[in-house]
């Protein structure tokens, strides 16, 4: 596993999800070996996490640091290579992997696609290859449908990347033998924007977890307090903002935040003195799902085209309703599932709430939805299966390319 950030030097999804594919992984038999970029993390983030995640022991964890601290990261972001960390990458790359699976490399580079030579796959997380801000939110406002690529990058106070205006991506990605894009939407949203390489569809996965879910009936909360729950980064494109007017004035429940972010000092001063809002912090995964479980529903009120939404999903794990704004992927694992609602509006927004908090029976039926869509699409099993059966199928069409070579030659 080759990526940016890697639990705890993480910050979003991205890391999450390496972190559950190489643990599980492990625990079947596997050696995991993840690469990530400690200076990366404190460049961005500026102190270590105290807070870890513990790793099978079949899995071996390079954390890399370069000495210069934030340079290497900076010398990434302008060149496209790991300019200080092209030789520790490559010599951990001289062992014989079978895959090597590319995450997020924003600042590791597309250069280091071209390392290593066994299987190459590489997970789009956001849009990262098409877009130097990585999440298609233009100008930090809306959602991108005509890019202005180097104003953007200057609105998001970042350097502009140089390296995008060569040639260096498009060699870069050919190195790669699938990309894999965890919904149809950013499969379809790549190849818009001019990514020529091969994408296959696999959506992510979430661990089963704890029976909490289960028992979601008994632990609801009583009559008088019942929540709708946020959980993600506190970051302007997730949109929460949207969220606070509203339930400012709204009476039949409360709004429980889950998660941490640079926007977060604006979202507090804009809940001041509004005892319907309450900001719960950094949660651990055994606390998400006792929120999911007793939540009516989960909203999901992004501005940005998500590529993913892991939110959703678990919560339909723990047969709960989301309630997501009508957007990107959010939208297809909505339609997918019919474990949820979408909105446009405001006022579609607040219809949606109020069809869920004073109607059990609806709740529950589109949570068992949900549930019964998690089952068949989004379990960790249901992963590997498709993970395992694109590496035999890629393996095989290198095996059938060898041999028509040898033959050519013979």
């Amino acid at each position: 596993m080759v990526t940016t950030f890697y639990p705890p030097y993480n910050f979003g999804g991205d890391g999450i999800f390496v972190h559950r594919l190489s643990n599980e992984l492990a625990r079947r038999g596997h050696h995991v070996d993840v690469i990530h970029c400690e200076d990366a993390y404190q460049a961005l983030a500026g102190v270590s996490r105290s807070s870890g995640y513990d790793n099978h022991p079949n899995i071996t964890v390079h954390g890399l640091r370069s000495g210069v601290g934030f340079l290497s990261p900076l010398a990434t972001q302008q060149t496209g290579q790991p300019v200080f960390k092209g030789g520790a990458i490559r010599r951990i790359l001289e062992d014989d992997f079978d895959v090597i699976h590319f995450h997020n490399i924003s600042l590791l580079g597309p250069g280091v696609l071209k390392y290593g030579h066994g299987i190459k796959l590489c997970t789009m997380h956001e849009y990262w290859l098409v877009c130097p801000t990585h999440v298609l939110f233009r100008f930090d406002r809306e959602a991108c449908e005509r890019p202005y690529c180097f104003v953007c990058t200057l609105v998001y106070k970042r350097p502009p990347q140089w390296w995008r205006y060569t040639r260096l991506l498009e060699s870069a990605v050919k190195n790669v033998d699938t990309f894999i894009a965890p919904s149809r939407f950013s499969k379809e949203k790549h190849t818009a924007m001019g990514l020529t390489a091969p994408i296959v569809h696999l959506p992510h996965f979430v661990p089963l977890g704890t029976d909490s879910a289960a028992s979601a009936e008994t632990n609801m909360p009583p009559e008088n307090a019942p929540y709708f729950l946020f959980v993600g980064r506190l970051e302007k494109m997730k949109g929460l903002q949207t969220l606070i007017p509203i339930f400012r004035r709204y009476s039949k429940a409360r709004l429980l935040i889950a998660g941490t972010g640079n926007y977060e000092p604006e979202l507090l001063r804009a809940c001041e003195k509004s005892a319907n809002i309450a900001f719960l912090g950094f949660c651990s995964e055994s606390r998400l799902e006792q929120l999911y479980a007793r939540a009516v529903a989960v909203i999901v009120p992004s501005l940005c085209y998500e590529s993913f939404c892991l939110v959703a999903v678990e919560a339909f794990r723990s047969r709960t309703p989301t309630i997501v704004r009508d957007i990107g992927a959010l939208s297809e694992i909505v339609s997918e599932s019919g474990g949820g609602l979408t909105y446009r509006t405001d006022e579609a927004l607040i219809a949606a709430m109020d069809a869920l908090v004073g109607n059990q029976s609806k709740r529950k039926s589109l949570g068992e939805r949900g549930r019964a869509a998690y089952e068949k699409n989004w379990t960790t099993e249901r992963y590997l299966s498709g993970y395992f059966k694109l590496i035999q199928d890629l393996s095989a069409r290198r095996e059938a390319g060898r041999s028509r070579h040898e033959e050519v030659i013979a």
